[in-house]
């Protein structure tokens, strides 16, 4: 379980990191947030991000438009510590996200096999993200099981769980079934990059 911790110096750091991020994210996590806990806590999430200096207005977000990403990391320390979201409603967000991600319904049409997804998942993360790059560098037919892997991005632990959330939702919508996702590596348990396993 990740502290909700959020200050404005924590603030200020997270966004010194470089790269950008489409907005159409942060949209999607504050839309998880009023699902699941209603229209009053958009106001919640709104005069936090301006108490802490970066302030946001869900209405004006335009979706394909890139922010600092460490905008996004922020909104997920205020979601934390306003509502006190546990790891697996984290992992919800992800999933939700990629329900309404129009970089997913973009290259739906490469949905029709993991193959075919392996070529294309790199291009749908730099649609996303102005940093990192993301393969799939295993597919395992007989075992039911991919291995994916993200270079070169490190943004709060808590992006870990929603990348995990959306990358499930996106296999399930390739193999149509059940599927499990796990982060078998990460850059903030001191490994060099991100990996996935992914069974079904």
């Amino acid at each position: 379980m990740v502290e909700e911790i959020i200050t404005k110096q924590i603030a200020d750091e997270l966004m010194k990191i470089e790269g950008e991020t489409r907005t159409i994210s942060i949209k999607g996590d504050i839309e998880y947030v009023i699902y699941k806990r209603g229209k009053e806590s958009l106001e919640k999430i709104e005069n936090e991000m301006k108490n802490l200096g970066y302030p946001i207005k869900y209405n004006e977000i335009r979706i394909m438009d890139f922010y600092p990403i460490g905008l996004e990391a922020i909104v997920f320390l205020v979601i934390k510590k306003l509502f006190n979201f546990s790891d697996k409603e984290f992992v919800e967000m992800g999933e939700f996200n990629s329900k309404l991600s129009l970089i997913v319904k973009l290259f739906m049409k490469y949905f029709v096999s993991i193959e075919v997804i392996a070529k294309h998942a790199p291009k749908m993360w730099k649609k996303l993200y102005s940093i990192g790059e993301l393969e799939i560098t295993e597919i395992n037919k007989k075992e039911k099981l991919t291995v994916l892997k993200i270079k070169n991005f490190k943004l709060h632990p808590l992006h870990c769980l929603t990348v995990k959330g959306y990358i499930s939702n996106v296999m399930k919508m390739v193999i149509g079934g059940n599927v499990i996702c796990e982060e078998t590596k990460c850059v903030f348990n001191k490994n060099d990059y991100h990996e996935f396993l992914i069974k079904w």
